[in-house]
């Protein structure tokens, strides 16, 4: 199902009919590469390696059965590797934008989440703060063993704060774009919005413009969602049905999380 009706525009097409990737039981080496493939464009941001970049040692551990997902993910996120191209030129904060984008697969919260990190680096150092991502119980609950992890900022989820859906696209900017290739890439995205708490305006990874209608910001204010309804049953769909919700900001959350359990879409989100 698509994330929004305006997948297209957002550049988030890609991952709307994308499966997860995964290694079930008796899974076979080539489903392996495949894993191992996945992780390293996602927890790379998308950036070309050479094969002399590639964790040779850690791979085969993986393709033998020495380690799971989640720690060849741990691997690949601590290496010299991922520290050259997210953490070496970068300011603090747009690392640890960019490891919760890699790691947890959305965009901070909050100014009190990116605060967490930097005392964790600061006091235990930058291995420490990887495994703080990888061994939370948001990552095992979301990805668990052998999931590679994936972009949930896109979709509502339990767990998963609305604000995190437009904040995702400022560090989201395309499927074919990778995370180096952004301009000002050394800056954080987020900083101005996390510090003052408010929400973040969607912005088309192709034009730089502003999605009217995708973001709200203000608590006081009502809400109205035009929502496609999902076919009943197992029969076709003849004729879309479009129904509107209008709810106060406090209620959209929960409003938005019900509609994805329907597996229902939301046509647009506008000032009631």
């Amino acid at each position: 199902m698509a994330i929004t009706a305006a997948a297209s525009r957002l550049g988030t097409s890609a991952f709307s009919d994308a499966s997860l990737v995964e290694l079930r039981t008796n899974w076979t080496r080539e489903e392996a590469m495949i894993a191992i493939k996945a992780v390293y464009r996602h927890v790379m941001g998308n950036e070309h390696l050479m094969s002399s970049e590639r964790l040779a040692s850690a791979e085969s551990l993986l393709c033998n059965g020495s380690i799971s997902v989640r720690e060849f993910v741990r691997g690949v996120a601590k290496s010299e590797l991922y520290k050259s191209k997210f953490f070496y030129n970068n300011y603090h904060p747009r690392t640890i934008e960019l490891n919760i984008k890699h790691l947890l697969g959305r965009a901070p919260y909050d100014e009190a989440e990116i605060i967490y990190h930097v005392d964790i680096y600061q006091n235990q150092g930058f291995e420490a703060d990887i495994d703080s991502y990888i061994d939370s119980d948001e990552y095992i609950q979301s990805f668990g063993e052998n999931i590679v992890p994936y972009y949930r900022g896109f979709s509502t989820q339990k767990g998963q704060k609305t604000v995190g859906f437009s904040r995702m696209f400022q560090l989201y900017r395309g499927y074919a774009n990778s995370d180096r290739a952004q301009g000002n890439s050394g800056s954080p995205r987020l900083t101005y919005d996390l510090a003052r708490n408010v929400a973040t305006p969607v912005y088309t990874p192709n034009t730089g413009r502003e999605l009217t209608g995708a973001t709200v910001t203000q608590g006081g204010k009502l809400y109205r969602l035009r929502v496609t309804q999902a076919a009943r049953g197992r029969g076709p769909q003849i004729r879309r049905s479009i129904s509107e919700y209008v709810v106060p900001y406090d209620r959209l959350s929960a409003t938005l999380q019900k509609i994805n359990q329907r597996n229902s879409q939301v046509l647009s989100i506008t000032n009631a």
